[in-house]
């Protein structure tokens, strides 16, 4: 019988997230390596239009739970809904994007299930029938592998940004709607209001090029080399913690473990020397070109290409040939 990877799909107003579409390209190369089936599972209501664009994905089924419980999150339907699923269909492994939502989700569920639950995970080594589970520790200085040895369903969520959507690979899956009747089911969470947040400028998790810059920067004064760069990239602007933390960039732009984590086809770091706080957020874009005075410099060990030099001197000289092109 066939191992089967269940990937909850989060979405919002008709989109599926941005991680999610990351979290299906690690149960791809899960079904690669290790014969595992993946179904997409998608809860809501009215989400059929979820369903045709994941059935472009190469996937085993895409399963629609729809009920009126599940219009809206609330952790009390989800729970009730999703360990139905996990009743009938006995899949072996659950994988969650690691969101907001399901850092509340998650353990909610493994409690109720009495499994094993492993968050934030980055990656995967397949061993003969095991799994084990790769996650960082110590403030992401410690990669860690986790062996998972009690009985399937596991239920592991995954880091934004571990892998990139531009992996995903298309292919014909089947839809399969699963009306369920969660009956008088009684939630203890009651949306009062709704209230719309204020989007930033930038979303550099959509950017295909960054330009990052840090501390290497001296001031704010200096940007106007960074910004005259990116402009001839057609590039977004990022910041290491430094950079944000002096406010010579706003919050939005910052890249790292306590910022955003992007996936671009190209990285630039300008003056950043590496800490391992700000490389978890970048290291998975497609090309990595690094600028630094110093050769020792930690970014030099994820760099596509490096430029060892003064960033006053190479980033001029890089805008003016660009738009000499």
């Amino acid at each position: 019988m066939s191992k089967k990877v269940y990937v909850l799909i989060d979405h919002a107003q008709s989109s599926i997230s941005q991680a999610s579409w990351e979290v299906l390209v690690m149960a791809q190369r899960i079904a690669a390596e290790a014969s595992y089936e993946v179904t997409a599972v998608v809860m809501g209501q009215n989400v059929e239009n979820l369903g045709e664009q994941l059935a472009t994905v190469q996937l085993e089924s895409v399963l629609l739970v729809q009920a009126d419980q599940l219009q809206e999150y609330d952790p009390d339907a989800y729970k009730v809904a999703f360990q139905n699923i996990l009743k009938q269909d006995q899949p072996n492994l659950v994988l969650l994007a690691h969101t907001y939502q399901n850092i509340d989700f998650a353990p909610k569920l493994a409690g109720a299930l009495g499994k094993a639950l492993v968050t934030d995970a980055i990656g995967f080594r397949h061993d003969g029938d095991e799994l084990t589970l790769v996650r960082q520790m110590f403030r992401n200085k410690l990669d860690a592998e986790i062996r998972i040895k009690s009985n399937p369903p596991w239920i592991v969520t995954m880091q934004s940004g571990a892998y990139s959507k531009d992996d995903l690979k298309t292919g014909t899956a089947v839809v399969q709607n699963r009306a369920l009747d969660l009956g008088n089911l009684v939630t203890r969470r009651r949306s009062l209001e709704k209230i719309a947040v204020m989007k930033g400028k930038v979303d550099l998790t959509k950017a295909e090029i960054i330009v990052g810059v840090g501390r290497g920067i001296k001031k704010s004064e200096n940007l106007q080399i960074i910004r005259e760069l990116a402009d001839a990239l057609n590039a977004e602007i990022g910041a290491s913690r430094p950079v944000v933390d002096n406010d010579w960039l706003e919050r939005e732009r910052q890249i790292g473990s306590s910022g955003q984590s992007v996936t671009p086809k190209l990285y630039v770091a300008c003056g950043i020397s590496g800490a391992i706080q700000h490389i978890v957020g970048m290291k998975n874009a497609s090309c990595i070109v690094a600028i630094n005075t110093d050769p020792n410099a930690p970014i030099f060990n994820v760099a596509t290409f490096g430029i060892v030099g003064d960033l006053f001197e190479v980033v001029p000289e890089l805008t003016r040939r660009l738009r000499e092109d």
